[in-house]
């Protein structure tokens, strides 16, 4: 059992810790690791199990935990925002402005998002099926489950 082994270590450390966990994994041993860094988790762990407020919220995959946080959501990159968006809409999807030139797209598969856009002659220069981290997966998972939560952009006083 380590309780946050990378804490305070060098990026040298950080390796070698990794390949120990890792090798002693390997041995067929069950290495059980405390961590509040998510990115740290995400690249050793193959399970997790998450206790919040004293009741387990999740036994499972690392993989499967991203999968389902990742929701099936496309994000994609265009100068026609506006002409996306309607074209997207129009054909089932929930469309999210993400930013000047970027939009979210859940219910369309990227294949049916490029298929539409590029038969209503709405040009884009990017698509990537989004991939929730495990912070974003774990602060989902957990949003009911803390006693105080940090304030976002726009709660903040």
């Amino acid at each position: 059992m380590f309780d946050e082994p990378v804490n305070g270590l060098d990026p040298e450390g950080i390796t070698w810790i990794r390949g120990l966990l890792r090798s002693l994994a390997a041995e067929g041993r069950a290495v059980l690791v405390s961590s509040h860094l998510m990115s740290e988790l995400e690249g050793g762990a193959d399970h997790l199990v998450v206790i919040g407020r004293g009741r387990l919220i999740a036994d499972t995959g690392v993989a499967e935990l991203l999968n389902a946080a990742s929701g099936g959501r496309v994000e994609l990159r265009t100068a026609e925002r506006q002409e996306a968006m309607t074209v997207l809409a129009r054909a089932g999807g929930t469309v999210t402005a993400a930013g000047r030139d970027a939009v979210t797209v859940a219910g369309l598969p990227s294949e049916r998002i490029i298929a539409l856009l590029t038969g209503a002659g709405v040009a884009f220069t990017g698509i990537a099926e989004h991939r929730a981290s495990l912070e974003e997966a774990y602060m989902e998972l957990t949003r009911d489950a803390v006693e105080f939560q940090a304030l976002t952009g726009q709660e903040a006083p």
